[in-house]
């Protein structure tokens, strides 16, 4: 059975910074475009970071450039969103998704994840 598995989430302090990992189980990952998308209480879910499965080629919503990087490590079957400078509207619970041979479409809509994690949550409070 194929599994996304999300870590990392934790409470850290507004300036503070984490990093989440992906990772999968009965599946390589630079097979598919991998979103991370986020939900807070009384939200609808955001796409927050994608990488494309062919070219590297990355999307990041508007809310989090600069401050968010996504980045794959083929050997480690893993793809990381390193998240830094975070804000209290940063909290939320954080899923990653796998579109096959997918693209940014993932993150833009027109994509259609095949599989989802369960979610690490992060929460950004002093």
């Amino acid at each position: 059975q194929v599994q996304l598995v999300e870590s990392g989430g934790a409470l850290v302090q507004p300036g503070g910074s984490l990093r989440l990992s992906c990772t999968a189980s009965s599946l390589t990952l630079d097979y598919y475009a991998i979103g991370w998308f986020r939900q807070a209480p009384g939200k609808e879910r955001e796409g927050v970071s994608c990488i494309s499965s062919s070219d590297g080629r990355t999307y990041y919503a508007d809310s989090v450039k600069g401050r968010f990087t996504i980045s794959r490590d083929s050997a480690k079957n893993t793809v990381y969103l390193q998240m830094n400078s975070l804000e209290p509207e940063d909290t939320a619970v954080y899923y990653c998704a796998a579109e096959s041979f997918g693209g940014l479409g993932l993150c833009r809509g027109s994509g259609t994840a095949n599989y989802w994690g369960q979610g690490t949550q992060v929460t950004v409070s002093s």
